[in-house]
């Protein structure tokens, strides 16, 4: 009997020591981020934990149920949304990030493209800062890759842009993307270890395109001859939505289908709302592709 050829899943190997004595390993098994929205006008879960208290208990359920990195959140990033002020988002920020920071035992992200809220998030200590923008926000040009650098912090870049019409193969302008992202933190002084790629799922595609790029993900893990950490953010999304006609609230196990999928592919991390049953379903992913 014909015997398969074991199938390597390549994975970009990184290791983050922080100051405050918390460490992150990238590549040995997938990493789990907890989503936590401290925002009013979330598309999924806005208002559920809009006071410190209720955000550290819900951070540190996560935590229990298996999270790797909590993700904070003060602005909306839903299709549509209106950017803030970064003075209303830092005063928004600031208090979630003083109560939970001394209270929860895993590095912490923030979710923003403003350089003033990343800088105050990095002096209160947190560990990663996740961009929307992949370091390209138009009007804040070459500002979040110099705050990453100043604090020598991992940055999440992310792909994303106005509108879903693209001149080339998607996953080559993806590539092209990532290149400007690359050429903006070196400018900046960001060393290319401190780099995580996000395909930006939901943001600038059509539902048809986001199936797409998820299908060719392996391709975005590996080019230009470099492994590339991966973080997967498919958590409950409209494309879920668009290809099985489900409401929010019911695209848990859709989402776990697309980061085991994702996790087959090279995926390093997974952001997600429902910690508990995906973190399971990527460690049974992870066992079987190390088996």
């Amino acid at each position: 009997m014909a015997v398969r050829e074991k199938r390597i899943v390549r994975r970009a190997r990184r290791e983050y020591q922080f100051r405050d004595g918390k460490r992150l390993v990238l590549g040995e098994r997938t990493l789990v981020m907890g989503i936590l929205n401290v925002t009013p006008d979330s598309f999924s879960d806005g208002g559920l934990w809009n006071t410190p208290e209720k955000a550290i208990a819900r951070a540190r359920q996560m935590v229990e149920d298996g999270a790797d990195i909590i993700d904070v959140g003060a602005e909306s990033s839903r299709p549509g949304f209106v950017p803030m002020l970064a003075a209303e988002e830092t005063a928004r920020l600031r208090p979630f990030l003083e109560a939970l920071l001394p209270e929860i035992s895993v590095p912490v992200s923030v979710d923003t493209f403003k350089a003033e809220t990343a800088a105050m998030a990095a002096e209160l200590g947190v560990h990663i800062l996740n961009d929307i923008w992949g370091l390209q926000y138009e009007k804040e040009p070459g500002r979040m890759a110099e705050a990453a650098a100043k604090y020598d912090l991992p940055v999440i870049v992310m792909h994303n842009q106005s509108g879903t019409d693209y001149d080339k193969d998607i996953i080559e302008a993806m590539k092209d993307f990532f290149r400007e992202s690359r050429r903006v933190a070196k400018a900046a002084g960001v060393a290319e270890d401190r780099l995580i790629l996000d395909p930006g799922v939901g943001f600038g595609k059509t539902a048809e395109q986001n199936l797409v790029v998820q299908r060719r993900l392996a391709e975005l893990a590996s080019w230009d001859d470099e492994d590339w950490p991966i973080l997967l953010g498919v958590s409950r999304k409209s494309f879920i939505g668009a290809a099985l006609g489900l409401p929010v609230e019911e695209r848990m196990e859709a989402t776990g289908a697309a980061c085991v999928l994702g996790v087959a592919a090279g995926a390093s991390i997974v952001r997600v709302h429902d910690v508990k049953p995906i973190a399971r379903m990527c460690r049974m992913a992870d066992a079987i592709l190390a088996s």
